[in-house]
């Protein structure tokens, strides 16, 4: 028979007690609406390879999460940490669909607020917001993912517009998206492109035949001498760096985003273990599956104590590129780590899509190399400490 009920994973360190009740609330809010609108469907849209993107943007807009720790413009300005907050329980129903709302909300979105005009900023953050528009990010290309400042895509002024040719790869919301900001070599250094998706010259065929991240549209984007106005430009986005301090974005979210796919596992196998009999006991019962899960149970509470530590200095201006790297870095290495040993409890049962463990190992593999390779953050930190770049 069954033990008695135990203790939720986070309830061992009293996370939430340490959480403002503001961020509480949206996080509260955003675990509800993944419950009622992700939970019922996400098996079916993984197998399918396919989800409502456009259908889930308005509705994500509606909840207030798409770009809510932007200010102005129909957006939140919430702290970070609710931000990461509402990542953490996205991600716990799907990295498909946390990688919607940072890709749109943090790269897109960020990426017009921080550098765009003033017209620019009113023209689409507004709707943005809402969901009712959506965005993409188009900085990798088929060549150069790790090293981005080797990209071919350019764009060279013709009287007072601009040409933009080139091919991007691997881009989340491509095909399903109104507008992307894409990056590309001018004679000026590396610049930022507002570019809509319905202008000619553009197409956005889908990746096929993806064992991970099954559930989102991931989308090239071929761009074939495509005319934008001068206004197209984003004017405080020079040089490479601005689109680093876009990924820096997007890489926070995944800090706690990642904690949400090993949190549900980790929930799901509980619940497997304490009901599974073997030899006349519970699953639970056995040493070797408490050990197991104890040694779960504190990965995942000391990746959540980091989150929460590097959502603070992000929301007292104090964060920096390093700090995000070391947390993106352990979470989602620990993440993987958790997913993978809450299959081998589950055994037979746990690659299948009634339960939520392969699927969430499956996409954290996208999720350990998007957004900075694993090698890529130790790098970052190892200059970091030694003050020595060795990336070449």
């Amino acid at each position: 028979m069954p033990g008695r009920q135990g203790m939720s994973p986070l309830e061992l360190l009293d996370v939430s007690g340490s959480i403002a009740e503001s961020d509480l609330a949206m996080q509260t809010a955003v675990a509800r609406f993944v419950e009622e609108r992700i939970r019922p469907h996400i098996g079916a849209w993984f197998e399918q390879g396919r989800m409502p993107t456009r259908e889930l943007a308005r509705e994500l807009g509606r909840l207030g999460v798409m770009g809510m720790h932007l200010d102005g413009y129909g957006c939140q300005g919430s702290t970070a940490t609710s931000y990461g907050l509402a990542c953490l329980e996205l991600e716990a129903g799907d990295s498909a669909i946390r990688s919607l709302v940072s890709v749109h909300g943090s790269l897109a979105m960020f990426a017009i607020h921080r550098f765009g005009s003033a017209e620019q900023k009113q023209e689409w953050l507004p709707s943005m917001a809402t969901g009712e528009v959506l965005g993409c990010f188009a900085l990798t290309e088929p060549d150069f993912g790790s090293d981005p400042g080797g990209m071919r895509a350019r764009a060279r002024r013709d009287g007072e517009d601009w040409l933009l040719s080139g091919a991007k790869m691997w881009i989340t919301n491509g095909s399903v998206s109104d507008v992307a900001i894409v990056w590309a070599r001018t004679e000026e250094g590396i610049r930022g492109f507002l570019v809509p998706l319905a202008t000619a010259g553009v197409s956005a065929p889908d990746v096929s035949g993806k064992l991970s991240l099954r559930a989102s549209i991931t989308s090239e984007l071929l761009l074939d001498d495509v005319r934008l106005p001068a206004t197209a430009v984003l004017p405080e986005a020079s040089g490479l760096g601005a689109a680093l301090a876009c990924l820096n974005e997007a890489r926070f979210g995944i800090v706690f985003g990642a904690l949400g796919a090993a949190r549900d596992c980790l929930h799901a196998t509980l619940s497997y273990a304490q009901h599974r009999t073997l030899f006349d006991k519970p699953l639970a019962a056995y040493q070797i599956t408490q050990t197991k899960l104890a040694d779960m149970a504190l990965e995942l509470g000391k990746g959540m104590l980091l989150a929460l530590h590097v959502g603070r200095l992000k929301d007292s201006g104090d964060l920096q590129p390093a700090q995000v790297s070391l947390g993106k870095l352990n979470n989602v290495r620990e993440a993987l780590r958790i997913a993978r040993e809450c299959r081998t409890i589950l055994a037979a049962n746990g690659v299948t899509l009634d339960y939520p463990v392969m699927r969430h190992a499956n996409n954290l593999e996208s999720v350990l190399t998007y957004e900075g390779t694993s090698e890529v953050h130790q790098l970052i930190i190892g200059q970091a400490l030694t003050g020595l770049p060795a990336y070449r």
